[in-house]
C-alpha cells in the first residue's frame, strides 16, 4: 500500500495509555497494523484534563481520518473542535446524559461508540465490600473533580439504598490532594472505599491502594486497575471495550457513517480478588465471591 494512502487514526486518552492496548490489538485483528496499513497520532493526558482541548485541536488540524477516544470528558473536547471528522468513543457511561447524542440507536452527527452504563455495578461495589465487612457502615467514594459527577452519584445512591452512609471525595489533577482526601476519610471513619474509574485515578492508583491498606480500608478499584493492589477490582474490561471500538473505526475507514451506527452497550463485568491484600487487612473473602472472580491474586 502506498504511504500516502495509509489512513491516520487519532487517539486521545484522558487517563493513562494502558487501556488503549486492547484497541490496538483489536485493530490488528482487523488487519489495521501500525506502520503498515494505518498510522497513529496518539495524545495521552495522564489525568491532566486541561490538556484535552489542545490535544483535540491538534488532531483536528492534522485532519486525521478518525478520532478514537476514551471517556465522556475526552469526547466532549473532540466534539467542540470538529463536526466532520468521525469520532468513536468507548467507556462513556451515559452518552445521552453526557450530551453526546439524543439516540442510542441512531446517534446522528459524527460520533458513536461503546457505553458501559450499568446501574447495578454500583450496587455490586457495595455488596462486595459488605461480603468481607458485614458491619460496614460508612463508605467513601474517591473520584475526579474534573469530570461529571455521574459515577460518584451512582455509587452514592447505591450506598444509601443499602442503608449505609456515604462520603464523596473529589480530587482535582494534575496534582490531586490525596493526603487531604485520606485525612478526611480517616476523620469521618469510613470503613470501605470505592475508587471510581476516572482520569486522575489511573496515574495515582498505586499510591491510593497503598494508603488504603495502611489505613486498613477494604477497597474496590476499576477492573483495569487490579495491578494497584486493591482488595477487589470490578467492572467492564477497558481492553474489551476498546476492542469493540476498533470495529467501529474499521467500519468508518470502510466508508460507514458514525451517525448511522448504533451505540453498543457492554454488560459483561469482571471481578478480580487480591488475597494478598485480604491477608494484610485480616479479611476473609467468601467462597462464593471467589467463585465469581475471573482472576484471584494469591
Amino acid at each position: 500500500m502506498p504511504a500516502k494512502s495509509i489512513p491516520t487514526i487519532g487517539i486521545m486518552i484522558a487517563g493513562t495509555e494502558r487501556p488503549i492496548e486492547g484497541f490496538k490489538t483489536g485493530l490488528k485483528e482487523l488487519g489495521l497494523v501500525e506502520g503498515q496499513t494505518v498510522r497513529f497520532e496518539q495524545r495521552v493526558a495522564n489525568g491532566e484534563l486541561a490538556k484535552l482541548p489542545a490535544f483535540a485541536a491538534e488532531l483536528a488540524s492534522l485532519n486525521v481520518d478518525v478520532i478514537a477516544l476514551i471517556g465522556a470528558v475526552t469526547a466532549r473536547a473532540a466534539q467542540k473542535v470538529t463536526t466532520t471528522i468521525p469520532i468513536i468513543y468507548s467507556v462513556v457511561v451515559d452518552p445521552v446524559s453526557d450530551g453526546l447524542t439524543t439516540s442510542m440507536e441512531r446517534p446522528g452527527g459524527n460520533m458513536t461508540g461503546v457505553t458501559s452504563f450499568d446501574p447495578n455495578q454500583a450496587r455490586t461495589h457495595v455488596d462486595l465490600l459488605r461480603s468481607v465487612s458485614p458491619k460496614l457502615s460508612r463508605v467513601a467514594i474517591l473520584s475526579d473533580r474534573g469530570v461529571s459527577e455521574c459515577m460518584s452519584n451512582s455509587n452514592d445512591q447505591a450506598i444509601r439504598e443499602r442503608g449505609l452512609s456515604s462520603q464523596i471525595l473529589r480530587v482535582l489533577g494534575p496534582e490531586p490532594d490525596l493526603d487531604g482526601a485520606f485525612a478526611a476519610i480517616k476523620r469521618e471513619q469510613a470503613d470501605g472505599l470505592i475508587v471510581v474509574e476516572e482520569p486522575i485515578i489511573g496515574p495515582n492508583r498505586m499510591r491510593i491502594a497503598q494508603t488504603a491498606v495502611a489505613l486498613q480500608l477494604p477497597t474496590i478499584f476499576p477492573r483495569e486497575m487490579a495491578d494497584a493492589g486493591g482488595l477487589f477490582s470490578y467492572g467492564t474490561s477497558l481492553r474489551t471495550a476498546t476492542r469493540h471500538m476498533a470495529q467501529y473505526v474499521k467500519n468508518v475507514l470502510d466508508g460507514e457513517k458514525p451517525g448511522e451506527m448504533p451505540i453498543r452497550t457492554l454488560s459483561a463485568h469482571e471481578l478480580v480478588v487480591n488475597l494478598q491484600t485480604a491477608a494484610t487487612l485480616g479479611l476473609t473473602v467468601p467462597a462464593d465471591v471467589l467463585d465469581r472472580a475471573v482472576e484471584v491474586i494469591q
